[in-house]
This record gives structure tokens, C-alpha cells and sequence, in this order.
């Protein structure tokens, strides 16, 4: 890995800078930079990153709303926030806006090159999930193809976010199992935050939003326990 990915590092101090893209740029990966919001947006749109490392504080703006927009914007890379702001409720905010992973200053390079990897694992390339096979999950009228990305219900495109797609991706792998929300955290965002994060309950309404005006509710809530994608029959 690292000999065809393009990062895109999103920081205003020079040294931070610097240092991420010598250390980036030495093991395999194409990086670019941008200083503020307004340039971040630019590059995501013309460089094509496979992921971007990203700063909260901006001088024209912040991290949390940049990856809110670069979501909505349909862009599917991966999004690893790099910030000094280790505050746990910061931590939920950026996980639940869209980003893939959060890690805080003062942090080690080590550290940061795995986490970098891991998300590209996850997402892919081209956002694709891990263990790709090229398969078609189906569980009542819900299709999701691991290769091209498409998700249909009852013969309907949904657009999901890479994170939405993930998520709907391991309930139906796992369809009418409960899965716990530890469980659903450490699949889908590789945390484990005792169950108590509203991240998941956060996407599984994103989700409800999307499937439920196509049908009947598929995504079942075991209050204490968890979710379970499941029909009426069972």
C-alpha cells in the first residue's frame, strides 16, 4: 500500500505540514496540501484523493463542517481527523459527521501511518469496503453490490454516504442477528466506546430515512441490546 493513494493533508501550521507530507511522501503515497477550507474543497475536487488527513481548526472555518460538506458533496475517500482538540464529545462529533477515524495532538508517526492504512483498507481506493468480493448481498427487497457500490431498494437508488454504506453493509451480512452497538462501533468505525456513543444510533436513523419511504421498517431496534435488520415475518 501506498504506491498509487493520494492524500490530501488539510492543516494551516507549516511544520505539521511539512513533516506529514516528507513522512507521507517516503512511504509510497502522493501527497498534496491545503491551508484553509476554501483549498481543501479546491483540491478534494480536483486532486481525487483516496483519503485526507484534516485538521479541525481552520483559519476560515472548521474541520467538523468541511467533512460535513465534503460528504454532502458525494466525495467517498476517507477522512482521518488530526487535531488538538481530544475533547471525547469532539471525538463523537467527527466520527458522526463522516469522518473514518480521529486521532489528536501531539501524536506519533507510527501511529498515525497505521491508522491511514487501516482507513484505506477499509474504504478502498474508490471507497469500497473491506474483504471486497465483488458480491451482491441481498435481504428482502435491499441490494447491495460490494463492487459497483449501488445500493437499491425495491428496485430504487439510495445514495449513502461511505459510512452509511458500511454500516447497512455489516447489518446485512449479518441480517436478523442483534448486534450490539460495541459490536456495531468496532465493525464499522474500529471503536469501542462501552456502548454509550450516539454514533450509531446517529446512522441508523440516517439510514431508517433512506429505506423506510421504500417500504416496510427493516431496521428492528432491541432497546438494551441493540439492532437488527429483520422483517415483520422475521
Amino acid at each position: 500500500m501506498g504506491s498509487s493513494e493520494r492524500i490530501l493533508v488539510v492543516d494551516d501550521q507549516p511544520n505539521i505540514v511539512d513533516m506529514l507530507v516528507t513522512v507521507l511522501t517516503f512511504h509510497g503515497f502522493t501527497v498534496d496540501s491545503a491551508g484553509t477550507v476554501a483549498q481543501a474543497r479546491q483540491l478534494a475536487e480536483a486532486a481525487k484523493p483516496d483519503l485526507v488527513i484534516l485538521d479541525v481548526m481552520l483559519p476560515d472555518g472548521d474541520g467538523f463542517d468541511l467533512c460535513r460538506r465534503l460528504r454532502a458533496d458525494g466525495h467517498r475517500f476517507g477522512i482521518v481527523f488530526l487535531t488538538a482538540r481530544d475533547a471525547r464529545r469532539d471525538l463523537v462529533s467527527g466520527l458522526t459527521l463522516g469522518g473514518d477515524d480521529y486521532l489528536t495532538k501531539p501524536f506519533a508517526v507510527e501511529e498515525l501511518l497505521a491508522r491511514v492504512r487501516a482507513v484505506l483498507r477499509r474504504v478502498g481506493a474508490a471507497g469500497r469496503p473491506d474483504n471486497d468480493t465483488g458480491a451482491v448481498l441481498r435481504y428482502a427487497d435491499l441490494e447491495l453490490d460490494e463492487e459497483t457500490l449501488l445500493v437499491q431498494r425495491a428496485g430504487t437508488p439510495l445514495r449513502l454516504s461511505p459510512t452509511e454504506f458500511k454500516l447497512l453493509r455489516y447489518l446485512m451480512l449479518n441480517a436478523g442477528r442483534v448486534l450490539s452497538r460495541t459490536q456495531i462501533l468496532e465493525a464499522v468505525w474500529s471503536y469501542d466506546f462501552g456502548g454509550e456513543s450516539n454514533v450509531v444510533d446517529t446512522y441508523i436513523g440516517y439510514l431508517r430515512r433512506k429505506l423506510d419511504p421504500l417500504g416496510e421498517p427493516l431496521i428492528v431496534t432491541h432497546r438494551g441490546f441493540g439492532y437488527a435488520l429483520r422483517t415483520a415475518r422475521g
